[in-house]
């Protein structure tokens, strides 16, 4: 056990370490180009100089990707972002590139071919612009390119962009105290605010020392880095064995007079780390007494499998829509706990409100595991047909009661479509689903769970046995090559109203938006403890604890960005959404961010948040 526990250990520091390089690299490139890490990318010719101080080399088609018709600005969080999803291309990538175009393999590309090439295919250079790579008389002789050379030189090139922007970096002293840490990987936009009267809850304490946690022989003290701050504040908390799992949350059981309405969705974790799930709109016809909950989905528990989802932490927050989608008003978020049920019960006008699932990313976060075999889907039986496994089956049927939103039993076009755009990026239309209807088993214009089978049966027929477009299916849902799911957390939404009809329907599928963003902030500054720094009075530390969740929140009242250092070290039995112990923000002028949430990493034990925030 103690092996095992050392290899996770040693497991969890090196993707700390390739993370804090990978950030490293994103941040050295980023300041090549601008002043600072606050400053936005505002044109395409930034974004593409930028991408290639990282070491990338991005055609105008990768550029338009993230530079569309509709934006103005990117900043350094898009730009991480970017870099996460844009690998820099290796020497075997270019090599085959090359091998197209040299179907014969002699390592030569001759000089009026490639012209000729360069000048009339896809993303066209002007005459000049290949004239002045023919001439390179570093790869080019007798007429020729020698490509092999070309390849070699273009990945010094791009390994030098790297090198000389880390260089950059490590000689500004100011620079390297700005370092980031993680702080991309939570979803904690700059928020700008309007100049606010300082809040009536802000408690003017100060605490600059620790007291030792009994049994920790450790000094507690500061930051390390505390001799270059201005000031530091802590904020200590200790929670209980299972503490706050229960509330004043009223059971449905209660209200089975009143009128109810559900849907089901799901979070799913992104490649880079990002969490998109599923955004609804509610519909209320009069005003009316509601209760509105979210908890993880209970789907049907295969033997021998482990149920990460069900640990996950879940939230809801409700916006009022007034009279655009845009202007969007935080009305309250479901902070009443029962058991792994979050709740809101209150008083809801007549119209239209937005609820927004939020997941701190504690629980559902990138995890690498040794997968020992990889699970087999299909299998012919006796008689030569493809035959999906139980275990495969098992999951599919999982799958099937997670994207059944309404809970019916079938599949509409638009709960199919969500599946869709989750595993293959497209949607299906109305003539597509017509040939579906002829083929697979519908009840009223919609897919049963056979249907659903059938689909999939015939997508490993086509591909004669090979599990390939399977595996990418399950693995964009949260599966890994086990059958686990571990990558996502499907949820179940319930609104009960006493005087009318709800009604909610699923409408995105996508990334928390900055609506969710402030909704998380402004419930934290809204709730939470203030504490102003002395002899800072313009930075506040908001400290908001519901249920098994911490959330901190960083305010900074001040004409000019602040970096503030932010230390757990001395906190115990917690787990950062930031994935590291010690880290720093970087906020905005009149702003607010989130600083970190924390939750329990063994709920059966007591645990210690300990933090401190200093300003550098």
């Amino acid at each position: 056990q103690k092996v095992t526990r050392s290899e996770s250990s040693q497991a969890k520091k090196s993707q700390h370490a390739e993370e804090a390089i990978f950030y490293m690299n994103c941040r050295a490139a980023y300041l090549t180009v601008l002043k600072s890490s606050l400053e936005n990318i505002k044109s395409k010719e930034q974004l593409s100089l930028v991408l290639q101080q990282a070491g990338r080399n991005p055609s105008q088609k990768t550029v338009n990707k993230y530079w569309t018709s509709q934006t103005t600005t990117l900043n350094f969080d898009d730009f991480c972002t970017i870099l996460k999803k844009e690998k820099p291309a290796t020497k075997t990538e270019l090599l085959e590139a090359f091998g197209k175009i040299d179907p014969d393999n002699t390592g030569y590309i001759l000089h009026d071919e490639l012209y000729k090439i360069l000048t009339t295919r896809g993303e066209t250079m002007t005459r000049d612009e290949a004239s002045a790579i023919i001439k390179q008389a570093d790869f080019n002789c007798g007429g020729k390119l020698d490509y092999n050379k070309f390849c070699d030189l273009y990945m010094t090139t791009s390994e030098q962009c790297c090198k000389t922007a880390r260089e950059k970096l490590e000689v500004d002293g100011r620079l390297r105290q700005q370092q980031f840490g993680s702080q991309t990987e939570t979803s904690c936009e700059g928020i700008t605010l309007p100049v606010s009267k300082p809040s009536p809850r802000i408690s003017r304490k100060t605490d600059h020392k620790l007291a030792p946690t009994k049994g920790d022989s450790r000094t507690p003290s500061r930051p390390s880095s505390a001799q270059s701050c201005k000031a530091s504040i802590s904020t200590t908390i200790s929670m209980g064995a299972g503490s706050n799992r229960n509330t004043k949350l009223i059971e449905p059981d209660t209200m089975k007079e009143w009128q109810c309405a559900q849907s089901k969705g799901c979070f799913y974790l992104e490649e880079d780390g990002e969490i998109i799930s599923h955004k609804y709109r509610l519909h209320l016809p009069q005003r009316s007494t509601v209760c509105i909950t979210i908890k993880p989905l209970n789907v049907r528990q295969v033997e021998g499998k482990p149920c990460h989802w069900l640990s996950v932490d879940t939230a809801l927050y409700i916006l009022k829509e007034n009279e655009t989608q845009e202007n969007l008003q935080l009305v309250s978020f479901t902070e009443q706990q029962n058991k792994e049920m979050f709740g809101w019960r209150g008083e809801l006008g007549s119209g239209v409100y937005w609820l927004l699932p939020f997941t701190t990313g504690c629980r559902l976060k990138k995890v690498k595991t040794q997968i020992t075999g990889e699970a087999k889907l299909v299998y012919r039986g006796e008689d030569g047909e493809l035959v999906l496994t139980k275990e495969f089956r098992a999951a599919l049927l999982d799958i099937f009661e997670t994207i059944d939103l309404d809970g019916n039993g079938l599949l509409s076009l638009e709960e199919y479509n969500f599946f869709e755009l989750r595993t293959s990026g497209e949607k299906c239309d109305e003539e597509a689903w017509a040939v579906c209807k002829e083929n697979f088993d519908m009840k009223k214009n919609e897919l049963t769970r056979q249907g659903f089978m059938d689909l999939n049966l015939m997508e490993a027929n086509d591909r004669e046995g090979d599990p390939s477009d399977l595996w990418v299916t399950l693995l964009s849902l949260g599966y890994n090559k086990a059958l686990e799911m571990t990558e996502a957390c499907p949820f179940v939404i319930d609104i009960y109203a006493e005087k009318c009809k709800p009604r909610i329907k699923a409408i995105y599928l996508e990334a928390g938006s900055w609506q969710l963003n402030r909704a998380v902030c402004k419930s934290v500054v809204n709730k939470g403890e203030a504490k102003v720094m002395d002899g800072c009075e313009n930075i506040i530390i908001y400290t908001y604890k519901v249920g098994r969740r911490i959330t901190s929140v960083i305010e900074n009242k001040s004409d000019n960005k602040v970096i503030i250092h932010v230390n757990n070290e001395q906190s115990k039995n917690c787990l950062s959404n930031r994935g590291l112990t010690v880290f720093a923000v970087e906020v905005a002028p009149k702003s607010m961010m989130v600083s970190q949430h924390v939750m329990p990493l063994n709920e059966q034990e007591e645990w210690l948040y300990n933090c401190v925030h200093s300003l550098l």
